[in-house]
């Protein structure tokens, strides 16, 4: 992946040809990230297009102060960018899909009510003539759906924002693997060859000292310098 230059990256901001070569370089990166929504059912051309957008934003919004490369500092862009395509057009695509089904569904249940029984979905499927998997999926699209600041009495009253805002989110982890790359490539082989083992392959100290051919001391104490240089690098 290229990593252009501050000034590159400064001129695209108002330069549409060297914009045009900025998001060529990156194209790698948005793929990348592409890979990750595979499943999802929609083609990948289409979410390259939507991660290119974000790739766009990440350029036009980067400033030299924040001390970051562009391609860290894009993925946040580009994951965002394609999670606010697929929940917006998720929600369009069940509104039009199945509203007419969900309405059918409640006036059934309805009457079921009046009458003191209970429908199964079994029975909603032979009713309206559609399939128990449509039933399912209908009645699980008219769940509501919290309030991210909406409160819950049965855990103490705790917002749903508060609880996700502890969590991690698959954002840092693709930042963090895109820094742990570079930092690998800085490396020596020897001190690249240590953390590959260690973290990569799951080997413990005492097989790689023995692998290397240097005592377990040694192996803990370059490890140990090595982790402390990655976390200065990383939170400067």
């Amino acid at each position: 992946m290229h990593e252009n230059t501050i000034n590159e990256i400064l001129k695209a901001q108002n330069d549409k040809e060297e914009l045009g070569k900025i998001v060529e370089n990156n194209s790698g990166l948005v793929w990348s990230i592409v890979k990750r929504f595979k499943g999802r059912g929609y083609e990948t051309e289409d979410l390259y297009q939507i991660g290119t957008i974000g790739l766009i934003k990440a350029i036009k919004n980067f400033n030299p102060e924040y001390n970051v490369k562009l391609s860290t500092y894009a993925v946040t862009y580009i994951i965002g960018e394609i999670k606010k395509f697929i929940r917006d057009d998720g929600i369009i695509k069940v509104s039009r899909s199945i509203k007419e089904l969900c309405m059918k569904i409640k006036d059934v249940e309805n009457k079921a009510i009046k009458e003191g029984k209970n429908i199964t979905i079994e029975e909603l499927s032979k009713e309206l003539n559609v399939d128990k998997e449509e039933v399912i999926l209908a009645i699980d699209s008219m769940k509501q759906v919290d309030s991210i600041y909406e409160e819950n009495s049965d855990n103490n009253k705790l917002a749903i924002i508060d609880k996700i805002a502890s969590e991690k989110d698959e954002t840092d982890t693709m930042v963090n693997k895109i820094f742990i790359k570079e930092s690998l490539k800085k490396m020596n082989s020897r001190d690249r060859q240590i953390i590959m083992l260690r973290y990569f392959n799951g080997k413990t100290q005492a097989q790689v000292a023995k692998m290397l051919n240097i005592s377990q001391v040694q192996v803990s104490r370059i490890e140990k310098k090595i982790l402390n240089k990655m976390k200065i690098e990383l939170i400067s």
